[in-house]
């Protein structure tokens, strides 16, 4: 059995023409039924030929009304005969065909859906809260009728099967979301070079939507887009997680602080030396040198010290 989706081979024609038609049939069963109102006399091979030309032209009418069909842009119509998949249209206009035909809508659009945040573990084991928005979309026809469990939906309404196939696409998507965010930190201060979420950007999405292809490819639902749109601690270790981080620049603007008090001492001791201005031996310049380290890596503003004797008091 052929599990792909194949163009509609079968009878078709337009509407319209069919239509008039069934107009045509339609006049002349009321001008037939008129005729034979008036008739006064009439043999029985009369009335008989009267009655089986009434009994033709209804039958012909409730024959024609069922096929007709209507597919707008971005539509499908999956055709099945007793049961048997016959193709599927995706010509956009008003048809008729074979009335025995089962007939089913689709929607090909492209559809958002926006995956509310869920409690995962990074790759660290620790608990974040991540969510997506992506972009899907009906591939096959064939596949997302028959291919997964929505024979329950099959004869309801079009937006009710349509709601079906987006559960579909929402649990497959819980768990890629999970897959993923599994093979990477949520962040990394301790070797920046390594991709994590919060950093990653497209190479975590374009990962995102591999997964999620694979993963619907069995429903013949394409991903045009997916995205991460909210990534956060857990709210019971983001307090934690805060201060890590807070720590974390903490150090790191000590560290140029002290790079910057470092060359600036450097530099006194340099110029006062090459200029001559005062000889200090090493003890001294020990003590200058903790003294403007002091002065430069304090938190708090320096209180100035006069001495009003000579250096060596």
């Amino acid at each position: 059995m052929n599990t792909q989706e194949q163009e509609f081979k079968g009878f078709r024609t337009s509407g319209f023409l069919m239509l008039s038609v069934q107009l045509l049939i339609l006049a002349a069963f009321i001008i037939v039924t008129i005729l034979f109102a008036k008739q006064t006399s009439s043999t029985s091979l009369m009335e008989s030929v009267f009655v089986t030309t009434l009994v033709v032209f209804f039958l012909s009418i409730v024959f024609l009304t069922p096929g007709y069909l209507l597919i707008e842009p971005n539509e499908a119509m999956v055709m099945l005969f007793f049961g048997k998949y016959n193709g599927t249209m995706k010509v956009n206009g008003f048809f008729w065909a074979n009335p025995f035909y089962s007939k089913k809508k689709l929607v090909i659009r492209a559809r958002n859906l926006d995956v509310e945040p869920i409690k995962v573990n990074d790759k660290e084991g620790n608990p974040i809260m991540i969510g997506l928005v992506l972009v899907w979309k009906i591939k096959d026809t064939f596949k997302v009728m028959f291919d997964i469990d929505n024979r329950s939906d099959i004869n309801t309404k079009t937006n009710d099967r349509m709601n079906s196939y987006q559960q579909f696409v929402m649990v497959q998507s819980d768990a890629s979301l999970r897959i993923i965010a599994g093979q990477y930190s949520y962040d990394n201060n301790e070797n920046p070079s390594d991709i994590t979420l919060r950093s990653g950007g497209e190479e975590i999405n374009d990962q995102l939507e591999l997964e999620l292809n694979k993963r619907l490819d069995i429903a013949g639902i394409e991903i045009v887009e997916a995205r991460i749109n909210y990534l956060a601690y857990a709210p019971e270790i983001a307090a934690v997680m805060l201060r890590r981080q807070q720590a974390s620049a903490i150090i790191s603007a000590r560290e140029k602080i002290v790079e910057g008090a470092v060359s600036m001492v450097k530099m006194a001791l340099d110029k006062l030396s090459n200029e001559n201005i005062v000889e200090l031996d090493e003890d001294k310049k020990a003590a200058m040198v903790s003294n403007l380290l002091v002065v430069l890596c304090s938190d708090e503003q320096a209180q100035p010290v006069l001495n009003t004797g000579t250096l060596h008091q």
